[in-house]
């Protein structure tokens, strides 16, 4: 038959279960040689399982039934022999895993990581023959001196160069099929940009079958021509990637593409949930390209009439509640000789800035830009070299630890990690209430678990969530209770680091939701720190761009986003993937 020929992987009627119930039921999946289809979903769907199961590495204990067939082998992959399966990982099939540090052997050199795959599978007659096509690989994904990172240890590459040997390795052999999952998202936006047009520029030449497993859809709409959507197990919606984001017909595809379209809000202004989903409009390729806000490069707002009224500066000046003036921060690495100085390391090159009571200040850059930091320096943490830093009355300078306590009383971190930073052995009352345990508060027990309540009521969660331990809860209402910590002791300030960056797209905007309604009703000043520009330009009034420890663009957060004038900025916005953009390009 023809189509057989044509069909590179056919998956029919797979189930992946463990002894107590079914994580995959009845997936099914033909895919063409050449075809790339994306697999999206929220974590828990059984995007992972689906994707290992098709690879025979399922963790002991769950086990897989249907068909797994790919083109050039006979039978059923699911019921193939190690040896067999063996041969047909990295040379038939090739996967890219989400963390590459993990994934990398710490004690090999890159290059050799590259080779080692094609010597296992008899593709290179020599080692020398391997070594010198390992370069060419780590060439062919653009590293740059593919020859000196084939000689580095994967912790002296940057994660965004680590992804790439992944993919070096992955397409070595010039597998028929590759699997990405969530390739990129621990990636800063301009190096996930880059490996996303690297990964679709490799498969497109070499004619590779590309599935691809991600929660983020703009990063779908960029990569694939076929979508499938699962949710808890079970694939609702299939078709054309421009059909399933422009007319989707199962609920929880609407609702996903609402949570992920952070240009859209509903009647009140908020972002549209999974369970809010019913009022959204999907984008059609025509409004999106009508859109004067789809993109920097189109978006030239020379009248002042194209910055809305919300952000044009208040008449009456507003009281500063932070101030930071020429903050310098220089660390000392340890000495690498006798006869050199310690080599210095200037994090932060004297930056200043102000915020007003209840403003919403962004700080966005990528990894290195000295955010962290500054945060560190902000909450009292860390001490600056030079510089000042006054926050809500208190100068972080010099202070003494008797003095930062009163700063930490008005200034709160909500952290990116939430099960990081949570003690998996108190109870979330214990968690919540413990900012209320320091010296100079006074409130009994009693009022203690009242305002614990009135906190975990205020985001979200019932009240019987007091008596249960972080394990319990799911990723965003984790994050939730480490919002309400923050809240508790009414803080002037709080400080958001990444706090959305490991969440689910639905979490994501009832978290941003939550956070927005909780700063209007306590009157908070908020300086929220992302790299993802999407979500700071929804939060946040005004803006801070930062590269390389110092301020290379402020401003009101409208303005800089559509006319941004530092050439910095320009390239994070224009690497920066918005479902809108997406769809107009793919038109």
């Amino acid at each position: 038959m023809t189509t057989e020929t044509k069909t590179l992987l056919a998956v029919d009627g797979l189930n992946v279960r463990t002894p107590h119930r079914t994580l995959v039921h009845d997936f099914s999946l033909h895919m063409a040689h050449g075809e790339r289809i994306g697999l999206i979903g929220e974590s828990g769907s059984g995007k992972s399982m689906t994707t290992t199961a098709l690879l025979g590495l399922l963790p002991n204990g769950v086990t897989a039934d249907g068909s797994v067939r790919l083109d050039g082998h006979d039978g059923n992959l699911l019921e193939a022999p190690e040896s067999e399966l063996m041969r047909v990982r990295g040379r038939d099939m090739a996967m890219v895993f989400q963390e590459p540090l993990t994934a990398l052997n710490p004690l090999m050199r890159a290059g050799d990581q590259v080779a080692e795959i094609m010597l296992q599978h008899r593709l290179a007659p020599s080692k020398a023959e391997a070594r010198k096509r390992a370069i060419e690989m780590l060439d062919a994904v653009h590293l740059p001196d593919p020859a000196q990172a084939a000689r580095a240890y994967p912790h002296q590459l940057s994660g965004g160069q680590r992804q790439r040997v992944m993919l070096a390795m992955a397409l070595a052999n010039d597998p028929a099929l590759l699997l990405c999952d969530e390739p990129t998202t621990a990636l800063d936006v301009t190096v996930q940009r880059q490996v996303l047009d690297l990964i679709l520029e490799l498969v497109r030449e070499r004619g590779t079958g590309l599935l691809f497993i991600t929660h983020d859809l703009a990063v779908v709409a960029n990569m694939c021509t076929r979508v499938l959507v699962m949710n808890q197990g079970v694939v609702v919606e299939e078709g054309p990637t421009e059909d399933i984001f422009t007319k989707p017909q199962h609920p929880y595809t609407r609702g996903l593409l609402a949570a992920s379209d952070l240009e859209a809000t509903d009647a009140d202004g908020r972002l549209f949930t999974v369970a809010s989903a019913q009022d959204y409009v999907p984008p059609t390729v025509e409004a999106a390209d009508a859109d004067p806000a789809v993109s920097s490069a189109e978006a030239a707002p020379s009248e002042p009439a194209e910055v809305p009224a919300l952000f044009v500066a208040p008449a009456a000046p507003a009281e500063t509640v932070m101030k930071v003036t020429d903050l310098v921060r220089t660390y000392t690495r340890g000495r690498t000789s006798l006869f050199k100085p310690a080599p210095e390391v200037r994090a932060l090159k004297g930056i200043s800035f102000e915020v007003p009571r209840g403003g919403r200040l962004g700080v966005v850059g990528e990894s290195g830009s000295g955010k962290s930091t500054l945060l560190r320096i902000l909450a009292g943490l860390d001490q600056p070299t030079s510089g000042s830093a006054v926050v809500a009355g208190n100068e972080v300078s010099g202070a003494k630890e008797s003095q930062l306590r009163q700063l930490r009383q008005q200034l709160q971190i909500v952290f990116q990690d939430p099960m990081g930073s949570l003690d998996p052995r108190m109870t979330v009352e214990q968690i919540i209430s413990e900012p209320l345990l320091v010296r100079g508060r006074n409130e009994t027990a009693a009022e203690r678990s009242r305002m614990v309540a009135e906190m975990l009521e205020a985001v979200g969660l019932p009240a019987e969530a007091a008596a249960r331990y972080p394990h319990q809860f799911s990723g965003g209402q984790r994050q939730r209770i480490s919002i309400a910590r923050a809240l508790i002791c009414r803080p002037e300030v709080v400080v958001a680091d990444e706090p959305v960056s490991a969440l689910d797209v639905s979490v994501r905007a009832q978290v941003l939701n939550l956070l927005a309604d909780l700063v209007d009703e306590y009157g908070l000043t908020l300086v929220f720190v992302s790299h993802d520009l999407n979500v700071v330009r929804h939060l946040c009034d005004s803006v801070i761009v930062m590269q390389s420890g110092e301020i290379v663009e402020a401003g009101d957060t409208e303005t800089v986003y559509r006319d941004p004038q530092h050439p910095y900025t320009k390239r994070l916005i224009d690497s920066s993937l918005t479902l809108r953009q997406e769809l107009t390009h793919a038109s």
